[in-house]
Formats: C-alpha cells, sequence, structure tokens
C-alpha cells in the first residue's frame, strides 16, 4: 500500500494523547472489544460499565485523558511530522492519520450528511472513554457515547508478533476501517438491533462484527479513487499481496484462531461475539470485491458463511 507521496495530510481527524493517558470510568458499551476479535481469551474486551449502556449522545468533553483545560489536544507534534503522503508512507502514526482521512472522505461521499465525521484518539497504556476505562490490552475500540475510536498504536505490532499476522501497511488501514464501520452503524441506528452482551455463531453481536469487516471491504474497493480536499486520492496503490495481507489478519483475529491458539485450545462457537475466521474472511471479501454496503447486510441472512 502506497500513498500519493504529494498529498497533503489532515491531522484534524485524530486526538494525540499518548503519554497524558489514564483509566476511568463513563457510561455505554464499547463496540468491537477491540474491533478485531481480542475476545476475553487474551484481554479484557468490554469496557466495565456504570449504569448500562448508551447507544447514542455526543461527544463528552472530559470524557478521555488528554484534553487541555480548555478541552483541546495538543497535536503539534503530529502535525509537524505528519504533512504528506511522503511521511504516511514512512511512518505507521502518519499512516493512520491518511487512512482515518480516506476512510472518512469515502463514507462521506457514500452518506452525504447522514456522515458526521468523527477522531481516532491515540492513547498509551490507558484512557478515560464515555464507556468506561480503556487500556492498551484492549486493542482498537469505538465508543459509541462518544462517537470516538481509540487506538494504541503498539497494537499493531502485537497483531504481528502475538497473533502471527504478516501485518503491513494495509492491514492497518483495515483495522481502522472497520472501527470507523462500527461509527456508521451507530449513526445509521444499526447497534439498536443488537441486545448487549449476547454471543454465538448468529447472535447480533457477531452480524454487527461481520458487518464491519464488510464495510471496511467497500472502503478498500473505492480506496485508490477516493478524493481527498484536492481532488485526488490519498490512496496511491493498494495490491493483491495488501488484499492477502488483510485475509490472514481476519483469519487470525476469528473467534475460532483466537480460542484454539491462544485460548484454552477448544472451540465454543457459543461464545463467538465476532465471528470465525471463514466468516471474516468472507465478509471482507465481499465488501471488497462489490464496493457495495448494500451487499454487507448480515442481519437478514441466515447464511454468515
Amino acid at each position: 500500500m502506497r500513498y500519493r507521496e504529494s498529498g497533503s495530510l489532515d491531522t484534524s481527524g485524530v486526538r494525540d494523547t499518548r503519554g497524558r493517558s489514564g483509566l476511568g470510568g463513563g457510561r455505554g458499551i464499547a463496540v468491537g472489544g477491540g474491533g478485531l476479535g481480542l475476545v476475553g481469551l487474551v484481554v479484557v474486551v468490554l469496557l466495565q460499565v456504570l449504569g448500562g449502556g448508551d447507544g447514542g449522545g455526543g461527544a463528552a468533553a472530559g470524557a478521555f485523558s488528554g484534553l487541555g483545560q480548555d478541552g483541546t489536544v495538543d497535536n503539534s507534534a503530529l502535525e509537524q511530522s505528519c504533512r504528506t503522503g511522503a511521511d504516511a508512507n514512512e511512518s505507521v502514526e502518519c499512516a493512520v492519520v491518511a487512512d482515518v482521512e480516506s476512510i472518512q472522505d469515502y463514507w462521506t461521499g457514500v452518506l452525504g450528511q447522514q456522515y458526521v465525521p468523527t477522531e481516532t484518539v491515540f492513547f498509551t497504556g490507558g484512557v478515560q472513554t464515555a464507556c468506561g476505562a480503556g487500556s492498551s490490552g484492549s486493542g482498537p475500540f469505538y465508543c459509541p457515547a462518544d462517537h470516538l475510536v481509540y487506538i494504541d498504536l503498539t497494537f499493531f505490532d502485537q497483531l504481528r508478533q502475538q497473533f502471527g499476522a504478516q501485518g503491513g501497511l494495509f492491514v492497518d488501514a483495515y483495522v481502522l476501517a472497520h472501527e470507523y464501520g462500527h461509527h456508521v452503524q451507530n449513526l445509521l441506528g444499526i447497534n439498536a438491533r443488537v441486545t448487549p452482551g449476547e454471543s454465538g455463531p448468529t447472535s447480533g453481536t457477531v452480524r454487527l462484527e461481520l458487518q464491519a469487516d464488510c464495510f471496511a471491504g467497500t472502503w478498500a474497493h473505492h480506496a485508490e479513487t477516493v478524493p481527498d480536499d484536492s481532488g485526488e486520492p490519498l490512496i496511491a496503490d493498494i495490491t493483491d499481496d495488501d488484499i492477502d495481507r488483510a485475509l490472514d489478519a481476519a483469519a487470525r483475529i476469528g473467534d475460532d484462531f483466537i480460542q484454539e491458539n491462544l485460548g484454552s485450545g477448544t472451540v465454543d462457537q457459543e461464545a463467538f461475539t465476532h465471528g470465525s475466521s471463514q466468516q471474516r474472511q468472507r465478509w471482507f471479501r465481499t465488501g471488497y470485491e462489490t464496493g457495495d454496503p448494500s451487499a454487507c447486510d448480515t442481519f437478514s441472512t441466515d447464511d454468515l458463511g
């Protein structure tokens, strides 16, 4: 995966709180449990909830640490280091800035005024959210209560080292696109179709996660043509190898793979919350091959794969 060298990066889609994060409480339930299937066999997935869930609401000032007294975040270091697509080709954090911009440009084009842009929060160690206390061990996640995506960038190293994924810039982009898929679901009210905490191979929780995988695939289908503010695509090239790496990652974050290889060694389908490796590959591929979000209706099919 390569970014257009001359492309201008917009860091306003990121809140860089690294080095200033801390644990704390909140309301709501984080969607995705890391977004990639990091079930409790490896880390604590669902954040602690005080008083039940809240699928809506706007971003709450002070809902996470790292804010200044005036409610702002100091992005100056990120702005200095992440200026162009050339920076994105050399730096993971700059690549994520570019990914966030491209993904949101895509959904703005698809949904128009229905799409409300949101931000990705960079943190280290722990973070306070409107969904409760998150930690780097939780993996990346989306909090519907404050409409924010949260990620400790060291997760990408964990994905390679602990899960054995091939990794790469496009795999990182898949991670972000999945989380923004949850944001789209929240905006469209799809979350309301799911009972919090339910599990099983055909549960609403699994359907929600597989749809987010599919939404990530639709963005990937169009990524090389999604225009930025200059009217040119920010992403210059996605190769067949990139897609293969994403499918490899999807296989390694399926519930069955995690249970068998990083958990008890026994597969328990009734504990599924994200879908099997085969299902996650299938739905990402469905989105990528069709490029059509309407093909991602995992709630209206009896065949999840």
